[in-house]
Order: structure tokens, then C-alpha cells, then sequence
């Protein structure tokens, strides 16, 4: 059920809260994204806003080498931390960020053609060459989770083919689409064919085409062959270079967050633990979708086995989720590790409530944790004033 590695992470000597990063998984993650890089053709980069812990960058950084940015801030990063430009890509741009957004870009993607016309000059002046690009949207998407679905009716996200009538403008080099989400090769296959019978007319003009995120080619089932020989296919097709920005990809199953059961309380024959971590503030996507995490070493209900309902330690009625059973009766300073939490939840968590942000750390392919962040009143404090 899990990806163990061969130097077992020991969560018991860990900080409470933390997230850890395991190095081995990370690298094994890296490994077959640059295999499929390599053997394809295509160019992959991180996508920010799935995993943006800069501190294991330095690793990172022995696999691929560039990154796709959603704002001024996320650009920088990618220029200071990778030392390469960013591929950014945002639904608008304001003014005042948007030099700074060419200092830190090497390619940047408008999200409408009005968009495009407020800053065509601003490009034009620009002391160095970026790439321009045009967000599509080709009004198909296999995305069951309607929040996450920039092809439902009315979407703000991206051109549909109507718009082009007159054709594409002037300096655009290339077109940009997003419409998966943890998808298969399969989709992808689908998706192609339908921005192909779309779009292919304006292949001849362009340099560059990325397909987005969503690819999840290090999960277990994922046929990596497959995706390798559409790639490649598509490339000798059309002659374009093929840009993928996978996210969570990169960090699947690499690391936990660590949390300790501080109470226990009981009502009306529901037992809730209640955590040093909380759903809305440190797990939100467990909400906002919403999904339940698995729990190294627990299972769904079963009946006979002691069985807990899991509270967060924020004042929101709801920062429960549940119902888990587990081998023997919880008792508080029991560790609790929730699986798989370093993709997109890092990068979502809030300081709701005041309540601390979990550490960060990574535990070492010498089998030793290194601990990269704490947090405490400061990082709370200079959020407001």
C-alpha cells in the first residue's frame, strides 16, 4: 500500500508537526521524469504551485533544470533558487509586477488575447528575447472534480478556438493548455487529438506547445511507455518543442506529514483524537475537494477495532475528517502519520487560528533527518499588521 524505501523513515524522533520529504522516493521520483524527458524529447519542468520546497532544490536541480511559475513571486523563486527563468503563466498580469515578471521569465503565456494586446509593447521593449505564448482552452477535459475543471461552460482560463477567427497575433510563439488533473496517459492521448483538430492549423506558426500539468507518470499504475511513445509521436508530427509542468508528479508519495494525538474526547459514542495539526489550516485540499488522506497504519472502519473519528486542532466546527479504525486504542502523544502530503498541501497550508505551521525537513539517503524550517510567532505576526 505504501512506497517504503530501503531506510525507513523513523517518524518517532521527528518534530510534531512536521512534513518530511524522503530522499530516496524523491529521487527515484526524479529519475523516471528525466527518463521520460530523455526518451521522449519533451522538456519537463516543475510546476510551483504542486511543490515548491526551494530547500531540496539542490537536488532537484541534478535532474531537471527549469520550472513554471504563476506569479511574480513563484518567477523569482525559479530564477534564484534554480538559476534558470521561468515558463510563468498567469490569468492576469498587473502592471506593476509584470517587468519584473519578464526579468525572472523566459517564456510567458497570456491567458486572453486582451491580455496579450496590453503588454505586446511592454515585450517589444524588452532588453532581452521572451517567448509569448497563448493559454487555450479546447472545451475538453476528462476532470470529474468540477473544481478543478478549467473546460466547464463559462471557464475564465484560456482562448477557445471562436476566438481565433482572425487568426493568432502577431508574436505569439506558442500555445499553452491545462486541462488535467492526476490523469493517465490516456487522457493525454485524448486531450492531443482534440486540440489537434482544433488548434493544428496554427502549428506552422508556432515554436512550442506545453501541455500543462496533471501528468502523473510516477504513480504505480501509470503506463510510462505510453506516454513516452505519444510524445514522441506528436513531436515528429508537428515539429514543435514539447513543454510538460507536471506538479505533484514530482513529489508523489515522497513524503508524510507527522502529527501527535493530544487528546481524546467522546461524544455520543463518537470518539474524536484531536491533533497538533489541523485539516483546514495544514491539509486543505482535504476539504476543498474533498478526499480523506490515508494514515500509515490505519484503515477504514471495521467493526470490533478501535475506531476514531481525526480533529484538527483549529476552532472550525468542521476541521474533522474521518472515521479511521486502528490495531489498538489511541492514547495522547501517539503519532499520527498522514501519507502523501507534500504535493500541493505544502503549498496551500495558512496560519488560521495562529496555529504554527508544521516544520519541514528531509529525511537523508544516509538515513538522518535534516531539519530545513521551523516556524513560531514571527511568521504568524508578519502575515498581518
Amino acid at each position: 500500500m505504501y512506497k517504503i524505501s530501503a531506510l525507513p523513515i523513523k517518524y518517532d524522533i521527528l518534530p510534531s508537526p512536521c512534513y518530511v520529504i524522503d530522499e530516496e522516493r524523491f529521487r527515484e521520483n526524479l529519475s523516471l521524469i528525466r527518463l521520460v524527458s530523455n526518451d521522449s524529447g519533451a522538456e519537463i519542468i516543475l510546476a510551483f504551485k504542486g511543490f515548491a520546497m526551494w530547500g531540496v532544490f539542490p537536488i532537484l536541480t541534478e535532474y531537471v533544470s527549469g520550472a513554471a511559475a504563476s506569479s511574480v513571486d513563484e518567477a523569482r523563486l525559479c530564477f534564484e533558487e534554480i538559476g534558470s527563468p521561468a515558463h510563468t503563466y498567469s490569468p492576469v498580469y498587473k502592471v506593476s509586477d509584470f517587468r519584473s515578471i519578464l526579468k525572472y521569465s523566459s517564456h510567458v503565456t497570456f491567458n486572453s488575447l486582451n491580455q496579450f494586446s496590453k503588454y505586446s509593447a511592454e515585450l517589444q521593449k524588452c532588453s532581452k528575447k521572451i517567448s509569448a505564448g497563448l493559454r487555450i482552452n479546447p472545451e475538453y477535459s476528462e476532470i470529474s472534480h468540477g473544481i478543478y475543471n478549467p473546460c466547464s461552460p463559462g471557464s475564465r482560463l484560456g482562448v477557445i478556438i471562436d476566438d481565433l477567427k482572425e487568426g493568432l497575433p502577431d508574436g505569439i510563439e506558442g500555445l499553452h493548455f491545462h486541462v488535467l488533473f492526476e490523469s493517465d496517459s490516456y487522457a493525454l492521448e485524448n486531450v492531443l487529438q482534440v486540440v489537434e483538430s482544433k488548434f493544428g492549423k496554427f502549428f506552422p506558426q508556432l515554436k512550442w506547445i506545453n501541455l500543462g500539468g496533471g501528468h502523473l507518470m510516477t504513480r504505480k499504475d501509470y503506463d510510462v511507455e505510453h506516454l513516452i511513445k505519444i510524445l514522441k509521436k506528436f513531436r515528429e508530427k508537428t515539429g514543435l518543442h514539447v513543454i510538460l509542468e507536471p506538479g505533484s508528479a514530482f513529489a508523489w508519495e515522497t513524503g508524510e506529514l507527522v502529527a501527535t494525538v493530544e487528546d481524546i474526547v467522546e461524544n455520543q459514542g463518537i470518539k474524536t483524537a484531536i491533533l497538533d495539526v489541523s485539516f483546514t489550516a495544514h491539509m486543505p485540499d482535504c476539504l476543498e475537494m474533498p478526499y480523506k488522506p490515508k494514515i500509515i497504519g490505519a484503515t477504514d472502519p471495521v467493526p470490533g477495532k478501535p475506531t476514531y473519528r481525526i480533529g484538527g486542532n483549529s476552532c472550525l466546527s468542521g476541521d474533522v475528517m474521518g472515521d479511521w479504525s486502528f490495531d489498538r486504542e489511541l492514547r495522547p502523544g501517539d503519532r499520527i502519520i498522514f501519507w502523501d502530503m507534500i504535493h500541493y498541501t505544502m503549498v496551500k497550508t495558512t496560519t488560521f487560528n495562529g496555529v504554527h505551521h508544521p516544520s519541514i525537513g528531509i529525511w537523508t539517503r544516509d538515513d538522518k533527518f535534516k531539519l530545513l524550517r521551523e516556524f513560531g510567532y514571527e511568521d504568524y505576526k508578519n502575515r498581518l499588521s
